[in-house]
């Protein structure tokens, strides 16, 4: 499996189309200036940059890891945009994400993933599983799959709830190494029947020269907070806990392989 190291593009949002007003965040539908439309994911919403950095990080690892997921591109939002916005909830929003933003390519026309209504073959769930024990993520649920159909190929969307350790980087290093005890919850656990072997086939790929390509990705604007001396070090923090969870990946294996026993 090849890999190019990402380059995301920059768009300047010229129109605030529509809110999606699921969870807590307020994503919007906006169109940027290169006519194409995208979900907007801001920086000032309630979890602040960290959701924009998971979303980054995890994006691009799954697309490192051969999953299809939408383009992301960073998008800059001008002080004056949404200055004539009447509702002042998004007014405020918009005020406050000034700057630069996360974005998905909206897949227009696409479907919500119905596990009841799609079959998943056991390799594709298993990929699918151990990625989002990797990244701790605990939003992929049969209550919101955050899969879509679209041209009938399954494409993975908004992984701004992954990594959630980074919200309190209290014993980082720890957490690393611990199962993710969420999985139990996953939608496509009971079809995860190839976790052991997607486990020796992923974290070959996930080598440090890859991991290092996709926190470099991370604006400095985006590493905030105080727990770090420096962005530098922020930045060297995400590097070491995803490299530490990839060496201990039998950790979450065995945990997805105990929790599928009351499949078996």
């Amino acid at each position: 499996m090849s890999y190019t190291q990402p380059k995301l593009r920059t768009v300047n949002v010229t129109r605030y189309v529509t809110p999606l007003r699921e969870g807590g965040s307020l994503p919007a539908i906006a169109e940027a200036d290169d006519d194409f439309l995208y979900v907007l994911k801001f920086r000032g919403a309630g979890q602040g940059p960290r959701a924009l950095i998971a979303e980054l990080i995890g994006g691009e690892i799954a697309r490192g890891l051969g999953f299809k997921i939408p383009e992301l591109v960073f998008a800059n939002l001008d002080e004056a945009f949404g200055r004539t916005e009447p509702d002042e909830e998004i007014q405020d929003l918009l005020k406050f994400s000034e700057g630069l933003n996360l974005a998905l390519h909206y897949l227009s026309g696409a479907i919500t993933f119905d596990a009841t209504v799609t079959q998943v073959d056991p390799v594709l769930a298993s990929k699918i599983v151990w990625l989002d024990c990797l990244l701790m993520n605990v939003d992929r649920t049969a209550r919101n799959t955050n899969m879509l159909m679209w041209h009938k190929e399954l494409w993975l969307i908004d992984h701004g709830a992954s990594l959630y350790f980074h919200h309190s980087w209290d014993n980082w290093r720890e957490a690393a190494k611990r199962p993710f005890a969420f999985v139990k919850d996953h939608v496509l656990l009971s079809k995860a029947a190839e976790i052991e072997a997607i486990d020796k086939e992923f974290a070959p790929v996930l080598s440090e020269q890859v991991i290092r390509g996709i926190v470099d990705l991370i604006p400095d604007e985006w590493l905030e907070g105080d727990f770090f001396p420096t962005k530098e070090e922020h930045r060297e923090a995400y590097v070491e806990f995803l490299l530490i969870r990839i060496e201990n990946s039998i950790n979450f294996v065995n945990e997805v392989q105990n929790a599928r026993k009351k499949f078996i």
